[in-house]
């Protein structure tokens, strides 16, 4: 190898000097190179281009990518090993036979004797090497060890690229217990990754209690055999479990300062109606936010009256806004799953355990899906079920510990970033689970196509992020700020990834790792394929029939 700008590196036969002995014949045993610099979160490399064309020819899939970028390669470190991953390349003119390479320190193990291998592998780096340290190929025998479940609860999900049969696995407590963000663009499976990690989960963990927000009726198809499905048909949310600002967003068409003279008045007749029900004298004191029943009908009636007490002069305009608005709800069967007169009786314990899964009866997932909810209520609906884990979580914390994952697709839609953000509390208090849900055993899962349309914060609070193929830059710069900075040379392959294919990093895995998804059992994939134009567009036949059937299911708003 040639010198590095007036530094001159180990030449080809220093490597077999007294300080270097002659390498063995095993391309897995040779050194590829040597450090050149070094610095707190990685290192410079120099790499021999003739031993990187034999690696490349090696059986071994992880020697013959050894020296590519997103590989990774080890570091002699006195008697232990240094993993790194190599983030880029660049050949210089001066240097015909040699390449620098700038890597990510990864994490330290200890060698085996006999086979030279890295063992009792540990995230973090406590001894640095010195410029002049050489550098070997990581084998599979390497990454074998080092991706092997260290006694820790784990589901695998895939194999470790480039390799076949090292299996990739997420450790189970610290995936959820610091809650994860699956991110990916439009057709590169993630639905389907999503289904699979839940899936295992679920096989692991029978008597699991996960919460998933389905904004498109998709998941119900892949689990409907260990799932509880939950829709309009059948959800039965009590409309007086919203708080006062949900009830605000839900029947408050007023802006600017007239919507602060009808919050006043609808708190004020809101805490009257909740006052009425017998609940109230046995608890005692209860305020606005309290989730007593009410009846609908006394709401309006209180409206009425309080209108009636008002001086002629007295505009009556916002009570008749909040009364029109009551009744317009009241009278819309759309609304029925939720501001149905049958829901006022006190079923709060049952609507908890059927959402929440409490007891699982071996279907430890409840699927909810909010296609089929009007769209204007559809954020509202959302806040109401993510508060009330939260609300939960924290008035349980004197019974066991039984922790919730809330699980929610295109997350983008429910935590805006500042920009899109409309006021809504649903981005609230999913953004107050993301900053204090672990400490009440609340796990969050985000997945979205759009990280960058995420609030600001939110995702760095994620321990774990999946990041799939990312197509726009906006994106890809986002994801990459919340990533460790170890794991920023596999970032940099996140536009190259192909479908079913992702980098995991964080708290859910030993090391920064790329993964090919296992193949999900066609049963038990999400309906989110696409549809084939080409053979939809070549055939004819039912089209009449199709369209009768979808109007009437329209006009009905039912499926």
């Amino acid at each position: 190898m040639q010198g590095f700008e007036g530094a001159r590196p180990a030449a080809p036969e220093d490597l077999a000097s007294p300080r270097h002995p002659a390498p063995p014949a095993d391309n897995a045993r040779r050194p590829l190179g040597y450090v050149v610099d070094v610095a707190g979160s990685g290192s410079q490399i120099a790499l021999d281009l003739k031993r990187l064309e034999e690696c490349m020819a090696d059986a071994d899939p992880s020697v013959s990518l050894s020296g590519q970028v997103g590989s990774q390669i080890k570091i002699r470190v006195g008697n232990s090993w240094l993993l790194a991953s190599v983030r880029n390349q660049r050949h210089e003119g001066s240097a015909e036979d040699c390449i620098f390479a700038q890597v990510d320190f990864l994490g330290e193990g200890e060698e085996e004797r006999l086979t030279g291998k890295i063992f009792a592998f540990r995230r973090g780096v406590t001894r640095y090497p010195i410029p002049g340290a050489l550098v070997y190929p990581a084998t599979s025998g390497d990454l074998r060890q080092i991706y092997a479940s260290d006694g820790r609860a784990n589901v695998t999900i895939g194999t470790v690229f480039p390799s076949k049969d090292i299996r990739a696995g997420l450790y189970v407590d610290a995936f959820l217990g610091k809650h994860f963000a699956l991110l990916g663009s439009t057709g590169t499976g993630k639905s389907t990754s999503a289904a699979l990690i839940l899936h295992r989960i679920c096989e692991m963990t029978p008597q699991g209690h996960v919460v998933m927000i389905d904004p498109h009726g998709e998941y119900s198809q892949a689990f409907r055999g260990i799932g509880h499905l939950l829709d309009v048909s059948n959800l039965q949310m009590p409309y007086w479990l919203m708080n006062f600002e949900e009830h605000c967003e839900v029947f408050l068409t007023s802006v600017g300062s007239d919507r602060q003279i009808d919050a006043d008045i609808l708190a004020k007749c809101l805490l009257h109606a909740r006052q009425r029900n017998r609940l109230a004298d046995q608890i005692g004191k209860i305020t606005v936010d309290s989730p007593i029943p009410y009846l609908l009908s006394d709401l309006a009636n209180i409206l009425q009256n309080e209108m009636g007490k008002l001086d002629k002069g007295t505009n009556s305009i916002p009570y008749m806004r909040i009364k029109s608005k009551l009744e317009e709800i009241k009278g819309d069967p759309r609304y029925q799953f939720m501001f149905s007169g049958m829901l006022v009786g006190d079923t709060m314990a049952e609507f908890i355990s059927k959402v929440f899964r409490l007891p699982s009866s071996g279907r430890p997932i409840s699927i909810i899906d909010v296609s089929g909810v009007p769209s204007e209520i559809t954020t509202t609906v959302v806040a109401v079920l993510s508060r009330l884990v939260f609300d939960y979580a924290v008035w349980a914390r004197d019974e066991e510990t039984r922790p919730v994952l809330l699980v929610c697709e295109e997350a983008h839609r429910y935590v805006p970033n500042e920009k899109n953000n409309d006021g809504s509390s649903v981005g609230r208090i999913l953004s107050r689970i993301a900053k204090e849900g672990r400490k009440y055993g609340i796990s969050l899962g985000l997945i979205t196509q759009r990280p960058s349309d995420l609030a600001e914060g939110v995702l760095s609070q994620c321990g774990t992020i999946i990041a799939m193929r990312l197509n726009n830059e906006r994106d890809q710069a986002f994801v990459k700020a919340a990533m460790p900075e170890g794991a920023r040379g596999f970032l940099d392959s996140i536009p190259a990834l192909r479908n079913r294919e992702c980098i995991i990093c964080g708290e859910g895995v030993s090391i920064p790792v790329r993964v090919s998804f296992d193949e999900l059992a066609a049963g038990l994939r999400p309906a989110s394929d696409d549809p084939s134009f080409s053979q939809l567009w070549s055939k004819s036949g039912g089209e009449e029939e199709a369209v009768e059937r979808t109007v009437q299911r329209w006009r009905a708003q039912s499926r």
